[in-house]
């Protein structure tokens, strides 16, 4: 019971920190493309605050 809810802590907390990046960026023009859809939210829960920022690498990999 505390893995289902460790992972469902990640998955919110992985929104939230996607949604304010997005919206920190956008602020200073950079648009990565990262949204919040079943595979972002997936990613983050599997692998928290790490799997967010390979997200955004990856972004950053696609916009080269």
């Amino acid at each position: 019971m505390e893995g289902i809810l460790n992972f469902i802590m990640r998955c919110i907390l992985g929104i939230i920190a996607i949604y304010f990046i997005n919206a920190g960026l956008a602020i200073f023009g950079i648009n990565l493309g990262v949204g919040i859809n079943a595979v972002t939210i997936l990613t983050s829960g599997f692998l928290g605050f790490p799997g967010v920022v390979a997200l955004y690498g990856l972004g950053i990999y696609q916009m080269l």
